[in-house]
């Protein structure tokens, strides 16, 4: 539609630079950047396949590979940093940090792991991936919450579509890895440190925040954008069952690669013609000759007294005298206030005990595989069903929640304890060891870790508004790693190298220094995921106490002053387009590179 309108000549060189800025400056293309940017942002969920490297170049046993393994989820969730520096500096700063720490951090990996640098210590490796992982939460707190508040009435499809892209991103590495170094294990670490950092900074200037203008089909877009991710989804699971049961050639992975690629870049073509309808009706409705008539009035300046008072009077009040006089549910809190109150330290407790067991899961799922005598490539199946999962999850949790609160007010805490409960079949899997049982664990625990983010990061910004969104949201991402140290660190790592040492032991061998341990059979994790599917289902009763102290809220119309804003905000447009002078016809075939100019 859009290339035949322009292929016929109606329109100019003008026109063609306005609606490329159009473009360029819109919300949807920031949308689709923020896509890119995310789709290869989940380095964190890819240790697994170079855990073994690591393990055995530098000759850690498994507590000390899971002790890496916690800083990881240390660096790749307390993103606190990385929201108090969004709240004071624009997206793009934080973006391009992000970018500096992912190489730094991966990077320095690499170059230990391949020998390129002398054996480094344990704390300078916990380090170093910690710097890399973190950079996450600054690529997650630039894009993601810069999209949230351009479209905050369809936050949770916002979630789940960019968080879905996150949990994907391991299984689009993957075959990017194959096609780029073929079978060269360590070179992942070396492509998972330039990659996501390169993406970032080509898109610096276009993640920001945009004024929100109301588009009455807005969640039909993103349902096309879910479309084309859901294919993409559906052709890496194709690609690696073929390759589990195919043997691929390096030409055939740089095919698969391609093909990939194009999926990636597919959304530009909803954009396109998403902007293009937003174009042709901005210059329709500054073109209409009966709007000329009509002169804009300023609105009376004794409206605006109230607010700047209330405000000015909210500026004098200190945040420790309101600390525990928080506001209603849904209007925005202070950091301090939100952190000190129940609904979040509920929100804190399950998500330690969610997130950090499914985390434990796939964080191990590699050595797991090993104990119970799978074979490489099946590990590596196991990896890519984790992804693709992860993925189905989070955009499943995000669209499905969005569409059950607006048409039943289903509230999103009880969609939380349902996944809460469901990740209790996946650890109860993995701990009695069933014959080919790792693959259906790998899909409930992908699928159940993927489906918590959406719905703890939307519960998070409707209990406490989107003034603080940036900082609140990585405080909720802090739970992880703590539910990560405990379950992965001081239970599963401890109980494995007991029995490591115990099969040592009755062979007759001792464990020579520097030597890595290992684990043969089903005992070597039975009892951890016992303790781990126990905690799970604890974090469920807790996530029910949520969904009972919130349920008249849910019951409520919670996004109602969204949007009020959206439509003060668009009769704001429309009187600036009315009262627009009618010498401006220059300006007013310019279009958005008019209103760029302006807002400068």
């Amino acid at each position: 539609m859009v290339a035949a309108e322009f292929s016929s000549g109606a329109f100019g060189s003008i026109e063609m630079r306005s609606f490329g800025l159009q473009v360029l400056h819109g919300r949807w293309f920031m949308v689709f950047a923020s896509m890119l940017i995310l789709s290869v942002a989940g380095a964190t969920y890819m240790f697994a396949l170079y855990s073994r490297d690591v393990k055995e170049s530098l000759g850690y046993d498994q507590t000390t590979l899971n002790l890496l393994s916690f800083f990881k989820d240390l660096g790749g969730n307390v993103g606190i940093i990385a929201g108090l520096v969004n709240e004071v500096t624009a997206p793009w700063v934080v973006l391009l940090i992000g970018s500096v720490m992912n190489f730094f951090g991966y990077f320095m990996i690499w170059l230990a792991v391949t020998g390129r640098t002398s054996k480094p210590r344990v704390w300078q490796m916990c380090l170093y991936i910690c710097i890399g992982a973190n950079s996450q939460t600054f690529s997650n707190t630039g894009a993601v919450v810069s999209c949230v508040k351009n479209f905050p009435s369809s936050r949770g499809s916002v979630l789940g579509l960019l968080k879905g892209l996150v949990g994907l991103s391991g299984a689009i590495i993957t075959q990017l890895y194959h096609a780029f170094y073929g079978g060269n294990s360590k070179a992942l670490i070396l492509l998972i440190a330039w990659l996501p950092a390169a993406v970032s900074v080509v898109f610096l200037p276009i993640i920001r925040l945009i004024k929100i203008v109301r588009q009455p089909n807005e969640l039909r877009i993103f349902y096309n954008l879910l479309y084309i991710t859901l294919g993409l989804a559906g052709f890496l699971m194709a690609l690696i069952i073929m390759q589990h049961k195919l043997h691929f050639s390096r030409f055939c992975y740089i095919g698969g690669a391609s093909v990939v690629l194009i999926l990636l870049f597919l959304p530009i073509a909803v954009v396109i013609i998403e902007e293009f309808k937003l174009w042709k009706t901005k210059i329709k409705a500054v073109n209409e000759p009966i709007q000329l008539k009509v002169v804009a009035e300023n609105p009376a300046p004794a409206e605006l007294v109230p607010v700047a008072t209330t405000q000015t009077q909210q500026k004098h009040k200190s945040c420790f005298q309101t600390v525990f006089k928080p506001p209603v549910r849904g209007e925005d809190y202070s950091i301090l206030q939100a952190l000190f109150s129940i609904d979040m330290l509920i929100l804190f407790i399950a998500t330690i005990c969610g997130v950090g067991g499914t985390l434990t899961a796939i964080d191990n799922l590699g050595q797991i595989g090993n104990s119970l005598g799978y074979p490489t490539d099946s590990i590596s199946t196991f990896i890519s069903l984790v992804s693709i999962w992860n993925y189905l999850g989070r955009v499943t949790s995000g669209f499905s929640s969005e569409v059950l609160l607006k048409k039943y007010k289903f509230p999103r805490p009880l969609m939380l304890t349902l996944v809460l409960l469901l990740s209790c079949v996946g650890h109860l899997l993995i701990a009695f060891g069933v014959p080919n049982s790792l693959y259906f664990s790998s899909v409930i625990i992908g699928f159940c870790f993927g489906a918590q983010w959406p719905l703890i990061f939307a519960i998070i910004s409707e209990l406490f508004g989107l003034k603080y969104y940036a900082t609140l949201i990585n405080f909720g991402g802090a739970a992880s790693p703590i539910g990560a140290y405990i379950l992965n660190v001081k239970v599963a790592g401890n109980l494995y190298d007991a029995e490591a040492k115990k099969q040592l032991k009755a062979l007759g061998k001792t464990r020579k220094a520097g030597q890595d341990l290992t684990c043969v059979g089903v005992e070597c994790y039975k009892l951890a995921f016992v303790i781990i599917a126990a905690v799970a289902l604890f974090g469920s009763l807790v996530s029910f106490i949520l969904v009972i102290r919130t349920r008249k809220f849910y019951q409520s119309d919670i996004y109602k002053k969204f949007r009020e804003e959206a439509e003060a905000a668009e009769a704001d447009f429309a009187r600036g387009v009315v009262g627009a002078d009618t010498s401006s016809s220059s300006k007013a075939a310019q279009g958005p590179e008019a209103d760029l100019d302006s807002k400068k």
